[in-house]
Parts: C-alpha cells; sequence; structure tokens
C-alpha cells in the first residue's frame, strides 16, 4: 500500500501528498457555524496534524463561515512548501438559519475564490473542489466554465469536483483536467450518498476516477460509515485491536492507491487515533472478507 499520492500526476504543477489527510469542518462551533468551543485546541489539532506528516488539509470558507481558514492560516502561516491546502466552492451559509444554499453562480464562485485566497494568504488556490448543491439553478457546465475561466487566469491551480454523479463527472472531463473528487464514500457506503440536505445522488464514481487516475478524496466517511458497516468490520476491527474508525480508514487506504481519506475531529487525541490507522495492515484475506 503507497503512502503517497501524486495528484494531477500529468501537469505542469503536480501535487504529491501523504495519503492520509485532515478535514477541518469539526473545528468549528455546534451546527459548523461560529468559532470553536476551544479555540487553542483548534490550532493545537491543526499543528499536531502538520507535524505528525499531514500534508494535506479540507476546507471550505463556508465553514464558520470563514472559520477554518482563518485557524489555518493563524496555526499554518506562513506554509510549508509541501502542505496542499484544498478548498471547495458552490455553497455559503445563511447567517439567519444556518443553511446551506447554493452559491454557484460565475460571480458568486470568483467571489469565494478571492476570499479563500484573501483569509488564507495564498495567490492561488492549489486544488478547489466545485461543490454540487441540491437546489441549484446554475447549470453544471455553467459553474464548472467558471472554475476553468479562473484556472487560465492564475487564481486556482488545480480543478476538482466534489458531490458529484458518474454523469456529472464525465461532463466535468469533456472540459478540462479534473485534478479530484470529493464525495461521500466510506466502508458501508459506495454507490449512494445522501448529502445531508435532502437529496439522494446514486452512483459510484470511484471506478471512473480509477480509469483515469483522479484522486478520490472521501468525505464523512466516519460519521455515515460505521453506523451500517454491519458485523464484519466490528470483528476485525476487535481482532486487530483497533477501533471500527480506524479500520474503517484503514479499508480506505487498502481499497484503492487513488483514495485520499480526510478523517476530522476537533481533539487532539482523537487526530492522533486517526493518523495511527494508517499503520493498520490489512493482508488481502482481510479486505477479502470484508468484502
Amino acid at each position: 500500500m503507497s503512502s503517497i499520492l501524486t495528484i494531477a500526476p500529468t501537469s505542469a504543477q503536480p501535487l504529491t501528498v501523504n495519503r492520509l489527510g485532515y478535514g477541518t469542518m469539526r473545528l468549528t462551533g455546534p451546527g459548523i457555524w461560529g468559532e470553536p468551543a476551544d479555540r487553542p485546541q483548534a490550532l493545537e489539532v491543526l499543528k499536531t496534524a502538520v507535524a505528525n506528516g499531514v500534508t494535506f488539509i479540507d476546507t471550505a470558507d463556508y465553514y464558520g463561515d470563514d472559520i477554518t481558514n482563518r485557524l489555518i492560516a493563524e496555526a499554518l502561516y506562513p506554509y510549508n512548501k509541501d502542505l496542499v491546502i484544498c478548498t471547495k466552492v458552490g455553497a455559503t451559509r445563511n447567517p439567519v438559519d444556518k443553511s446551506w444554499p447554493p452559491f454557484n453562480r460565475p460571480e458568486q464562485l470568483r467571489q469565494s475564490i478571492e476570499r479563500n485566497l484573501r483569509t488564507l494568504k495564498q495567490e492561488a488556490v492549489q486544488l478547489v473542489h466545485f461543490r454540487v448543491m441540491p437546489g441549484a439553478e446554475v447549470p453544471f457546465a455553467e459553474s464548472m466554465g467558471a472554475m476553468y475561466d479562473m484556472q487560465r487566469e492564475g487564481k486556482i491551480q488545480h480543478v476538482g469536483v466534489s458531490n458529484v454523479t458518474p454523469e456529472e463527472l464525465t461532463a466535468a472531463l469533456g472540459m478540462g483536467e479534473v485534478a479530484s473528487v470529493e464525495n461521500m464514500y466510506s466502508y458501508a457506503q459506495r454507490t449512494t450518498m445522501n448529502d445531508g440536505h435532502g437529496e439522494t445522488r446514486g452512483g459510484e464514481v470511484l471506478p471512473l476516477c480509477e480509469q483515469h487516475g483522479i484522486a478520490f478524496v472521501p468525505f464523512f466517511s466516519l460519521v455515515h460509515g460505521l453506523p451500517n458497516a454491519g458485523n464484519k468490520l466490528a470483528e476485525l476491527a476487535q481482532q486487530k485491536g483497533v477501533t471500527e474508525a480506524q479500520l474503517n480508514i484503514a479499508w480506505l487506504l487498502h481499497k484503492s492507491p487513488l483514495l485520499l481519506p480526510i478523517p476530522g475531529t476537533s481533539s487532539v487525541a482523537h487526530l492522533r487515533e486517526n493518523l495511527a490507522a494508517a499503520d493498520i495492515e490489512l493482508s488481502a484475506e482481510d479486505m477479502a472478507y470484508l468484502g
């Protein structure tokens, strides 16, 4: 099992990362809104992650609102040269009801990119996923066109997509290079995902990613992956003396060399537990048993 992944390997600016990243969403306050309850620990989580080999951090300007980006800059700037900060655009937050409305018109996407650049103190976003949101009125192709426009302008190095169906990924590939996909994926949830906003989107995109050599960043793998995992994951975790959450991460790392898990937490202790999952070895027999 390789611990290294090169994102967009054929491009002029490939990104090489360790295959266990960190997702920042849980660093915010309740409901993914506002400042964290323990700001010093949130900063320490980010510092500890990087100190322990994490070179891929996932964020979004609509986390918080813009809280995780601020925390990243405060904890880690100036950034290590090997650190990749991946952000998302396509959504915003309603400060009244804390909902997640689409924000995917070309001028809105540009506004989000500028905000990310400003808060993260970057000249160009290294990797940005366009997130498909339910209820969006702007056609997918129009939003993607704006993303590629900003890439040509030098504001974005690499364009990715998030929460996409195989059909949408294919459409994006017809417009330009897709460096990565960020979709819900786990041991127990591989082909259909409920995005948390009342809409279910079907289709497994991993085979398509493997066909085209596209990095796949699974999100919510612990939140949605464990309740339905069944007895096999629990049994094998007990045999190996690890938690089910750790085994789920290990399964992702063994499932495909293109998978880049980003388990998130607001606890330094839990972060260390997640990172330890990278050391779990699963044999071919183990993977066959899990199915």
